[in-house]
C-alpha cells in the first residue's frame, strides 16, 4: 500500500458525480487518504450538489482564477487545480475530454494512474471490473478506460454464459437504449429513433466496444449488435441471442446468471419496475450488478449439437461503470492486492430485483 492514496475526481456530471460520493462515503474503508473534485465553472444551480459532496468529505478543487467565483456562491475551495493535480496519486477523468486532456497533460506525467469513462476510445486498456481483472493486472497500464454501461452488461452475458469464451459460436445484441439520463434536460426524442450500422464486422459500436474488452482476454469471435433509442428515461434495454456449443435447458441459464455474483435476476418486465427498485434500495439510488436479467423472457432452444439462448435484459445505468471506475483506482493504489478492497462493495450487488 503507498503511503497517500489522493483521488482526483474531474467533472461533476452523471458520471463523476455519484463517483465522488461513492469515493468520499467509503474513503476510510476503501483506504483513501483524499477524494478531491474539479468543478470548472462556478453555478448557482449546483449549490447544493456542490455541497452535498463537500459534506460527504470530498475536497472542492477549482481553477486559481475561477476562486472568487465559487467563493462568492459560498463555496470554499481547498485546491486549486494545479494543487490537486501535484497531490494525486490517481486521476478519473469523467468529462468527454480524457484523450484531448491525455495528450495535452497526462503523458507528460509519471507516476501516476489516469482513468477515463467509456466514451474515450483509445485512452488506455479497456477494463470492466469482474471481466477482464486479469488483463488488467498483466498490463500494468497507466491509462485505463472504463468502458460504457452496455459494454459491461454485453460482456457480461458472454461470461456468464461461455466463461472461457470458448463455448459461445456467435452472439447478437439489440441495444434499446434510453434517450438521455433523468439528470440531463438535453436531447430526449419524441420516438423510437433506430441505428445505423456503421460497423462493417460489428454493426454497432457495442458489439466493437465488447469486442475490445474480451480480445485483452480471448481470440476474437462473433459479436454483433444494433441499436435505438426510445422516448425514455429509465433504463436501456438488451435483446441477447448467443448460440452456444453443447446442450443447455432454460433452467441451466439460469442457474449460471445466479452463479455470477455481478448478474442480478428479476420476474419484473418494464424497465420502471427495475429502476425504481435501483432507487428505493439501491446504494446511492443505484444498481451495481453488470446486468439484471429477465427471467420470463429466457429461452433457451435446442438446435444441433448447439443451443440459442435468447432473452431480454436491463442495464442499470452508469452503476457498473461506477464499480470498475473505483476498482481501477483501488488497482492503480494497491496494486494486485485491490480485489480485496472491492468485496466492501459485494453488499451492493443484488441477487435479485
Amino acid at each position: 500500500m503507498k503511503n497517500l492514496a489522493n483521488i482526483l475526481v474531474i467533472g461533476t456530471g452523471t458520471i463523476g458525480e455519484p463517483l465522488i460520493g461513492l469515493l468520499a462515503e467509503l474513503r476510510k474503508k476503501l483506504g483513501i487518504t483524499e477524494v478531491m473534485f474539479h468543478k470548472r465553472t462556478p453555478m448557482i444551480e449546483q449549490i447544493a450538489k456542490v455541497e452535498s459532496m463537500v459534506k460527504r468529505g470530498a475536497k472542492l478543487v477549482v481553477n486559481d482564477n475561477m476562486v472568487d467565483g465559487f467563493v462568492k456562491l459560498g463555496h470554499k475551495p481547498q485546491y486549486t487545480f494545479d494543487e490537486a493535480y501535484a497531490k494525486a496519486n490517481v486521476v478519473i477523468d469523467c468529462t468527454p475530454a480524457g484523450n484531448k486532456h491525455k495528450e495535452k497533460h497526462y503523458l507528460k506525467t509519471k507516476n501516476k494512474t489516469f482513468i477515463a469513462q467509456g466514451s474515450e476510445k483509445g485512452f488506455g486498456i479497456p477494463y470492466a471490473y469482474g471481466i477482464n481483472d486479469i488483463a488488467l493486472v498483466k498490463q500494468k497500464n497507466q491509462f485505463i478506460q472504463v468502458v460504457s454501461c452496455n459494454t459491461h452488461n454485453i460482456c457480461s452475458l458472454i461470461k456468464t454464459l461461455s466463461p472461457d469464451f470458448d463455448r459461445m459460436i456467435n452472439a447478437d445484441f439489440v441495444c434499446i437504449r434510453r434517450a438521455n439520463d433523468i439528470s440531463q434536460d438535453g436531447k430526449f426524442i419524441a420516438a423510437p429513433q433506430v441505428g445505423e450500422h456503421n460497423d462493417t464486422n460489428c454493426g454497432t459500436h457495442h458489439a466493437r466496444d465488447a469486442s475490445r474488452v474480451l480480445e485483452t482476454l480471448y481470440q476474437y469471435k462473433s459479436l454483433y449488435s444494433s441499436a435505438m433509442k426510445i422516448n425514455s428515461q429509465y433504463m436501456h434495454c438488451i435483446r441477447f441471442n448467443i448460440t452456444l456449443l453443447g446442450s443447455v435447458s432454460t433452467s441451466g441459464v439460469l442457474d449460471m446468471f445466479r452463479e455470477n455474483k455481478f448478474t442480478a435476476l428479476t420476474h419484473k418486465t418494464s424497465a420502471n419496475k427495475v429502476f425504481s427498485f435501483g432507487r428505493d434500495h439501491g446504494y446511492y439510488g443505484r444498481i451495481y450488478n453488470q446486468t439484471v436479467v429477465s427471467i420470463p423472457s429466457i429461452s433457451a432452444t435446442p438446435l444441433s449439437g448447439k443451443t440459442r439462448v435468447t432473452g431480454f435484459c436491463f442495464t442499470p445505468q452508469d452503476g457498473n461503470s461506477l464499480l470498475s471506475s473505483v476498482a481501477a483506482a483501488m488497482y492503480a493504489i494497491y496494486g494486485e492486492e485491490y480485489l480485496s478492497y472491492m468485496s466492501h462493495f459485494d453488499k451492493m450487488l443484488f441477487e435479485e430485483i
